[in-house]
């Protein structure tokens, strides 16, 4: 393993450690993905645990709650051995974790859903309290009664932090739990944990945002192919150098080489509402924007705020009305479907990247086959071209590093990030006209985020508009032109980033302040 030389101080005097793993090894099929890995935690310490996609992160973390066995090496829990079988067992010890993707019941309330998440729950009467003053004590403020499916993202992620903080857990683990938050939510989450650790618990803290691990860390280890490559004090390291210490080499950052003359509105919706795509979801109310040519406009939001409602309508998979309601390249588009809206130069990568945006039983090449054949000539009297599908496949797997099994490989078999880059890289390569992406970024690392980044901005350049929904304010911030936050199904005023001021965009994302006038946006 690879130590800086600045080794963290945080856990030195501290007597017992908390964890220690010892040459763990976790193999799949095909895969090494843990491989004689080593980490310490100490009580009282915010550890960050880093890597690229498919570096071993969640394997790990599996394995240390007990969803996961290892198959070599060794675990020491308060200085004694100890075997982990079960995340029943895991809790006993007092370990808790907060997974990504919240396992909430909608339909239930608050305290319910508390309930179901406890060993030992008690009586509703007894629960209902009890979820107050932790809430309270730890500033996640909660109403035990209330339903789930009323409550916005970032108190639904408060209800899962809750429920792990009324088992008393004296190792939380947290998987990037600020990817829905705002960042005012972001900085109250931050508050909460200094203050865990403050009281002795300790915080294994895995998360893309590397200027949040510099702020909140003590620690930090660094992982890449399964095994530990380095540890270090991530508060004396820049973000450029903790990516660069997880990729394993230097890499170059999205840059936008000079000012681009915007042409025509590509995109031009006006007066557009809808209703909720999904049960639970947030309608859309009298959306008005427009993109130009060569133009990157961002609209930012926590999610569930009316973004898959609004992206179901742009790309033609909801008809609404009026038909002038959207208009891509200058024709009337409301009522066009998703193949009439490509031939008109749409492109589209939709939110969810597995069943939306690929079929992960059908092979990459027929993933590209599904919307590039009619712009990539990939058809004939009806009949597929296999040869130029395959070719076009291999164009994406090269242009963009995609690492797999090769263009005859399932899309379900490649990690999350990389199909993430083959999904961009199919509608990149279609030089389309109009560009409708969400999260295109959503769980890249640094090196292939800055890729994408580039390659979004290299489209700009070239003539095509861009609307990019995200819920990463820094990325909208990075490469947008424009700002604008959707909130409760309402769009607010449009914001040149250049001038816009972090904190007033993140009160608008929480539902706070106003769309001001367009002749006071000069004071924002």
């Amino acid at each position: 393993m690879m130590v800086m030389d600045e080794t963290p101080e945080h856990g030195a005097g501290k007597g017992v450690p908390r964890l220690e793993l010892s040459g763990i090894s976790k193999r799949f099929p095909g895969c090494l993905a843990n491989d004689g890995v080593d980490l310490t935690l100490w009580p009282g310490e915010i550890h960050a645990l880093l890597g690229e996609n498919g570096a071993g992160k969640s394997t790990l973390v599996k394995i240390i709650y007990g969803v996961l066995k290892a198959d070599a090496g060794g675990l020491r829990w308060q200085g004694q051995p100890t075997t982990i079988n079960s995340p029943f067992q895991a809790r006993q010890l007092g370990i808790g974790m907060v997974f990504q993707h919240f396992s909430l019941f909608d339909s239930l309330t608050v305290a319910e859903n508390v309930a179901l998440g406890l060993d030992r729950a008690g009586s509703m009467a007894e629960l209902r309290p009890r979820v107050r003053e932790v809430g309270q004590r730890y500033g996640l403020e909660l109403e035990p009664d209330r339903v789930v499916h009323d409550l916005s993202v970032g108190e639904r992620q408060r209800v899962e932090i809750v429920r792990c903080l009324m088992q008393d857990p004296r190792l939380l683990i947290m998987d990037e739990p600020t990817s829905v938050l705002t960042p005012q939510e972001a900085e109250r989450l931050f508050e909460t944990l200094r203050r865990l650790a403050g009281e002795g618990c300790s915080i294994l803290y895995i998360s893309h945002k590397l200027e949040e691990i510099r702020a909140l860390c003590d620690a930090a280890t660094v992982m890449r192919g399964g095994r530990v490559v380095a540890a270090c004090d991530p508060r004396r390291e820049s973000a450029h150098g903790l990516a660069r210490l997880m990729i394993g080499e230097d890499f170059a950052t999205a840059s936008r080489d000079g000012g681009v003359e915007l042409g025509e509105a590509r995109l031009v919706v006006g007066g557009l509402s809808a209703p909720a795509a999904v049960p639970h979801g947030m309608p859309i109310d009298d959306i008005s924007f427009q993109v130009a040519a060569g133009e990157i406009l961002g609209i930012a939001g926590v999610a569930g705020n009316g973004q898959n409602t609004l992206l179901s309508a742009l790309s033609g998979e909801r008809s609404t009305a009026p038909a002038s309601a959207i208009r891509i390249n200058g024709h009337d588009a409301a009522g066009l479907g998703p193949r009439e809206r490509r031939r008109l130069g749409l492109a589209f990568v939709p939110e969810e990247r597995l069943g939306h945006g690929s079929v992960p039983e059908m092979s990459l090449a027929d993933n590209a086959l599904l919307t590039g054949y009619e712009r990539e000539g990939l058809l004939k009297t009806g009949q597929i071209l296999f040869g130029r599908t395959r070719d076009f496949a291999q164009r994406i797997v090269q242009s963009f590093q995609v690492v797999g099994g090769g263009v005859a490989a399932d899309a379900g078999s490649l990690s999350g990030g990389n199909l993430q880059k083959f999904i961009i890289g199919r509608e990149l390569l279609q030089n389309p006209g109009l560009l409708v992406v969400a999260h295109p970024t959503w769980g890249v690392d640094a090196g292939a985020a800055a890729a994408i980044h580039q390659a979004l901005l290299d489209l700009a350049r070239q003539g095509a508009a861009i609307l990019l929904v995200s819920q990463d304010l820094d990325e909208l911030l990075q490469i947008a032109d424009r700002i604008a936050v959707l909130s409760n199904g309402h769009l607010s005023q449009c914001f040149a980033t250049a001038e816009v001021e972090v904190e007033r965009i993140g009160l608008l994302m929480g539902g706070l302040g106003h769309a001001v006038q367009p002749d006071e946006s000069r004071a924002v």
